[in-house]
């Protein structure tokens, strides 16, 4: 090793070992012993104490220390000196109880020893030099000894002929460093760091033969392990940048710790003592300490130039010396026993924070250029000198928000899986986003309120940024402490230029529906597709504001009073250009004649801005959109459907003439027809046929007509207006005298009053034969020409006449196409009576008990049989039926409320309601589904009958739950609702919920609930709905999952469990919808209203989706 011949070695080794020989022989030392404390000694007097002395023996030399009366941590400091001419000699250090009793004495004569044995330690003499302070572990002297405690001892050694050789632990030093460096130089500077594995790994320093040296001379002079370690430590802090040296650093550092702060049992001496007496020395190895640390501190504070990314040996270094400062941080605790020394966790996220400050300072001094380098654009792109933010480009930000990401990415893939050693404290991902998102907030807030008072870039690339931010922040500062389920401050920052583009928008979605209208009237007006009733112009229209709307909704604006103002300013565009859109089209209306189909098409469009803005209004939040945004667009809607109303009626207005001419042919064919002597009361189809020919022609072209090309609503108001044009036009000219005709009543009246009577009704006429009457004999004639005109209409005519109007009825109702017949029978009191007494005569509780018999498998499991039930009546049939009886809200109006009743249609309308009821109890045809459960819950029920009050005790046991598939990140807290179900209990105890179970989606429960039900009716007629939820403390609980078990299928006084599979929804035939339809109408029914909200009840199927009715 070091480049001495063999034979000179040899020779070497022969003049040292007579040289030892020799001095051997001529060997002494004085030797200079401080017994200074002790602690932790065991207590052998019956007072819980001792009384605790020490013998100090070297050779045949003993001495002893004064006696500690009653102290189990004894100070002595008493020095002794002695005398050695052996280096074989032992240094033995015993610790007595001193005891005077009875016992004591008597001991002493069996044993010469009076007192109790408290422990030893023996020092080799050959190991000691200079002057050392060090604590020593008291240990047995035979098994059966029972030892506690250390004792400190202060020993100064004086060799003879070594006075001036320095000691050997500073003789160590100087070999262990020597040979240390003198390996690194030959290494190129770099550590070798040798290939050592096993639990003492960590003590192999060198490769052969440097540690077989330093080991030699460790055992030949009493070097201890501890020492070396520390030793090469020391040596190691000098070249700590070197790869793998920090790894090496921390192993070495945690034995360091465990040697001094892991005390055995019977040690009573604190780490900081033991640390204290160190031969290595305290301060100088904490001062290395602390040097060091102040190194990786700054090291660390430039991770990314010392450890770069694209290095795996480089960030496994980067571990080690995070794993370096922890074993520091704990040394400081646990061995120097400081009270509050700074965290490694907090030290490595300071260091982190200020390497990512000058990270984004770079960032913003050199933007163009590391964006050039880091995603190769064009080297000859022609760049401006000045490489900072300017006010008529936005480029730079958008090329910074891109670097700003790189920088996280590159923190979060691959930095924060090396330095993982904090988990709860330190996310460098998370750190690094937050950290650079608040250097960047300062610079883009500042930047654009700049660009807010001068405006010099286009409002499309302020939202191009806006987008840009928003990514930023939603992919990586969104979970981020400070920002995590914080309102972010960014969305400020754009609103004036969000604003800006919205008032832009107004101005191109208005030019955009002025082109669009004026090319659908080009075109003339042709439907958008083969199934749509609307022209082209309306589907432009809404694409623009769809368009606008999705910008936007794009933005996700996480501010909910910012977005509350740009659904505002949103509203009041599609407020501006529907209006605009109805404004062309009344003006179409008033500007020529349209013929019939461009009419209907111009009013269906009207309608499908009614449509689209219902859809857009879901969109922007519906029932959660701001207040006023709400109150704008519903008072559009408002506008609208009134603009649809005047349509329609100038459309009705249109046909007034050909209506007049035909009513007026009918009733010249119904004055042809002669009342027979016989029987006046019958009518003849052939008769009713004949005089509604004329308009019945008329009526079959345009109802025809206006069912191919109306959409619903638009063919409700046009039928609506043709209906009070039919009857009024019927009353005036074939039931009423004609107004016009000099013949008639009102010859007699002024010209004023004549005028007045034109358009006059029958409720009228009083008022102006009152009013306007010349004198007594007028009045005469007029009720004479009344009487006349009366005797016109015999009795055939008249049954003829009411036959004729309920065929007119039946062309209005267009089977089911046009008005309903509520609106077409003569009272909405007597549709309401008949279809109460149809549907809503039955009870409740009637109504529940077919619903439980006739729907067997609302949630099917796995193994059970799903029937096709047989059909008596096919579905489609019984829906066309069904509907025949349904209505909108549209359909009521005052017309309809004024209206009288009529008994005979009672009679006929009840009775036809009847036969639809019974038609919806029949059995129809169903497919049931077996859907995957979303869980399953295990349920035990037990049913017993009262022996006094005839009645079922029904006692449910909820067990537990297994398996809930709910996909949350959030607190998840299930419990389970339990409702009987069935008719008679309205007034017993129908629903009950066992205890939530926190953060479980296995949860077990074990709780009983006991209901009561009346013997009265048929068990099989009841059923439990079980279901599973989600409890939230601030809004409605949610749905996990449903299951039914039907009492049919429980046998009674027999205990039944059963796991049950919880489905999304309950399923139901055509009958159990029916029953359904029927009781959510009785809002004043609580057992109909909890009925339906648990058959009807939905779960959820993402955070965004609306739970289902």
């Amino acid at each position: 090793m070091f480049s001495v011949e063999p034979d000179m070695h040899i020779d070497s080794l022969e003049q040292a070992e007579a040289i030892v020989l020799e001095g051997t022989s001529k060997w002494s030392c004085k030797i200079e012993i401080t017994v200074k404390c002790a602690q932790g000694l065991i207590a052998k007097d019956k007072s819980g104490t001792s009384d605790p002395y020490v013998t100090v023996q070297v050779g045949k030399v003993k001495k002893r220390t004064r006696t500690m009366p009653q102290e189990l941590n004894p100070v002595w400091n008493e020095k002794f000196y002695f005398e050695c001419h052996n280096s074989s000699d032992r240094i033995k250090v015993r610790v007595w109880d001193e005891d005077n009793d009875l016992k004591s004495r008597l001991r002493q004569k069996l044993t010469r020893e009076s007192d109790d044995f408290l422990g030893q330690t023996i020092i080799e003499v050959r190991t000691l030099s200079g002057e050392m302070d060090v604590w020593y572990n008291l240990e047995k002297r035979t098994d059966k000894s029972a030892v506690s405690g250390a004792i400190r001892l202060h020993i100064n050694v004086e060799i003879k002929g070594e006075e001036k050789v320095a000691p050997y632990h500073i003789q160590y030093t100087c070999l262990h460093e020597n040979l240390f460096h003198s390996l690194c130089e030959n290494n190129a500077g770099i550590v070798h760091l040798p290939q050592a594995k096993g639990e003492d790994g960590w003590k192999t320093y060198f490769e052969p033969p440097a540690q077989d040296i330093v080991d030699e001379f460790a055992m030949r002079y009493g070097i201890e392990s501890i020492y070396q370690a520390m030793t090469h430590f020391h040596c190691l802090s000098t070249k700590y940048l070197c790869p793998g040296v920090p790894a090496v650093m921390s192993t070495l550092l945690a034995n360091i710790n465990a040697y001094y702060a892991h005390t055995t049992s019977s040690s009573a001496v604190s780490a900081s003592d033991r640390f204290a007496a160190s031969n290595f020395g305290k301060e100088k190895f904490v001062k290395l300490l602390d040097q060091l640390h102040n190194s990786l501190r700054i090291d660390l504070s430039m991770y990314r130039n010392n450890f770069p990314a694209s290095s795996q040996e480089k960030l496994m270094d980067l571990k080690s010396t995070v794993d370096l400062l922890t074993s520091i941080t704990f040394f400081r605790m646990k061995v120097q026993e400081l009270s509050s020394p700074p965290r490694a966790s907090t030290v490595v996220k300071d260091c982190v924070k200020a390497c990512l400050r000058s990270t984004y300072q770079f960032l913003f001094a050199n933007c163009y250029d590391l964006y050039g380098r880091e995603y190769q654009t064009d080297p000859n792109e022609k760049r401006d000198e000045d490489t900072g933010p300017k006010l008529d480009d936005l480029g730079f930000w958008d090329k910074l928000v891109a670097l700003v990401a790189s920088v996280i990415e590159e923190d979060r893939n691959s930095y924060a899986p090396v330095l993982s050693q904090f988990p709860a404290e330190l996310n460098i991902g998370q750190l690094s986003a937050a950290t650079m998102w608040s250097f960047f907030a300062v610079d883009m807030k500042y930047a654009l309120e700049e660009h807010e008072t001068h405006r010099l870039c286009k409002t499309s690339a302020y939202m191009n940024l806006h987008f840009k931010v928003k990514w930023l922040f939603t992919n990586y500062v969104k979970d981020a402490p400070p920002y995590k389920d914080a309102i972010p401050e960014y969305p400020s920052w754009f609103e004036p230029f969000v604003m800006q583009w919205l008032n832009e928008n107004d101005d191109v979605s208005l030019e955009y529906l002025h082109g669009a209208f004026n090319r659908d009237k080009k075109d003339g007006f042709q439907r958008s597709s083969e199934h749509a009733l609307f022209s082209n112009s309306v589907v432009d229209v809404f694409t623009q504001l769809t368009q606008c709307f999705g910008v936007i909704s794009k933005l996700e604006c996480p501010d909910p009073e910012i977005s509350n103002r740009y659904m505002k300013r949103l509203a009041k565009t599609i407020v501006k250009v529907l209006l605009a859109y109805v404004d062309i089209v009344q003006k179409e209306f008033d500007a020529k004649e349209l013929d019939e189909r461009t009419a209907c098409i111009l009013m269906n469009n009207i309608q499908q801005l009614r449509v689209q803005l219902t859809k857009m209004f879901e969109s922007m939040g519906g029932k959660q959109l701001e207040e006023d945004a709400t109150d704008i667009l519903n008072d559009l809607q408002t506008q609208l459907l009134k603009a649809l109303d005047e349509l329609s009626g100038k459309f009705g207005k249109s046909l007034e003439p050909q209506i007049k001419k035909s009513v007026k042919e009918l009733g010249e064919l119904l004055q042809s027809i002669k009342g027979g002597s016989q029987n006046p009361q019958q009518v003849s189809m052939m008769e009713v046929d004949e005089i509604l020919r004329p308009l019945m022609d008329l009526m079959d072209g345009s109802l025809s007509l206006f069912a191919q090309t109306c959409e619903k609503p638009v063919l409700k108001r046009i039928l609506r207006e043709l209906w009070k044009l039919v009857i009024r036009i019927l009353e005036r000219s074939v039931v009423l005298p004609p107004m016009m005709d000099k013949s008639m009543i009102l010859k007699n009246l002024s010209e004023n009053a004549r005028s007045l009577a034109a358009n006059a009704r029958i409720e009228d006429m009083s008022r102006l034969i009152r009013n306007h009457m010349a004198g007594k004999q007028d009045v005469k004639n007029a009720l004479t020409g009344v009487m006349d005109m009366e005797k016109n209409l015999n009795t055939k005519q008249c049954r003829v006449l009411e036959s004729a109007l309920k065929t007119i009825k039946t062309y209005f109702h267009a089977g089911g196409n046009g008005l309903k017949k509520k609106y077409l029978d003569k009272s909405s009191d007597l549709l309401s009576l008949c279809y109460a007494l149809s549907l809503y005569t039955r009870s409740t509780d009637e109504l529940i008990k077919t619903f439980v018999l006739s729907q067997l498998h609302q949630v099917p499991q796995k193994n059970d049989p799903l029937p096709r039930q047989p059909s008596l009546m096919s579905g489609t049939e019984v829906k066309d039926e069904m509907d025949e009886m349904d209505y909108d809200e549209d359909d009521e109006t005052e017309e309809e409320e004024a209206l009288d009743e009529a008994e005979e249609d009672v009679k006929s309308m009840g009775s036809r309601m009847e036969k639809l009821f019974e038609i919806s109890r029949r059995p129809l045809q169903e497919n049931y589904v077996y859907e995957e459960p979303y869980g399953e819950i295990s349920i035990n029920v037990y049913i017993e009958t009262h022996p006094t009050n005839n009645e079922f005790k029904l006692t449910v046991t909820v067990v537990a739950a297994n398996t809930l598939v709910w996909p949350t990140t959030g607190m998840f807290r299930p419990f389970v609702e339990v409702n009987l179900i069935g008719p008679r209990l309205a007034d017993k105890k129908r629903k009950q919920s066992t205890k939530s179970k926190s953060g479980s989606w296995s949860p077990r429960y074990n709780e009983a609930f006991v209901f009561s039900i009346s013997a009265i009716e048929d068990l099989e007629c009841y059923e439990l709905h079980f279901c599973v939820k989600d409890y939230c403390f601030a809004r409605e609980d949610r749905l996990v999952g449903v299951a039914v078990l039907q009492m049919r299928h429980v046998p009674i006084m027999v205990r039944t469990g059963e796991w049950l599979g919880l489905g999304r929804r309950i399923q139901m035939n055509e009958t159990g919808w029916t029953i359904l339809r029927i009781l959510s109408q009785r809002y004043n029914d609580d057992v109909a209203k909890e009925f339906v909200k648990l058959k009807s009840e939905t779960r959820q199927e993402d955070q965004s989706s609306i739970q289902g009715s």
